[in-house]
């Protein structure tokens, strides 16, 4: 069994695709998500409209019904400082959200599931799982 954290990109994508998450989540895998994955996503609900707006409203609540959540606690605040020191440091910022993303992966001992190898190549101690599309 994989505990893995699955990023935004994956929830959306499997949502434009018309495709079951359970495509990119194997049986055997322990599914969560960070807290700042529910803001993105209620952020993309708040800015759209008419039928894009339900949509999104239908991913959230499954998401919210089918995934636990890491939350932002002093262990993913503190790989978090960490990440920022070293991406800084590297002269390579990334995003605030995905920082928070890979920190809560790290810190709850979990693989992160995301289809944005960029934003987390190179974060030491991330690890990644691609999944194919």
């Amino acid at each position: 069994m994989a505990l893995i954290l699955v990023d935004t990109s994956v929830l959306i994508e499997s949502q434009r695709a018309g495709v079951d998450l359970e495509r990119f989540i194997d049986d055997d895998d322990a599914p969560a998500i960070a807290a700042i994955t529910l803001a993105e996503l209620q952020v993309g609900v708040g800015l759209a409209t008419g039928r894009k707006r339900e949509r999104r409203q239908l991913l959230f609540d499954e998401v919210v019904a089918l995934f636990p959540v890491v939350d932002y606690d002093s262990s993913v605040a503190a790989v978090h400082a960490r990440l920022l020191v070293e991406t800084r440091r590297a002269g390579r910022p990334r995003s605030s959200h995905d920082l928070i993303i890979a920190a809560s992966a790290v810190a709850s001992g979990r693989l992160l599931l995301s289809l944005d190898a960029r934003g987390f190549e190179g974060l030491d101690g991330v690890q990644v799982r691609i999944p194919e599309r």
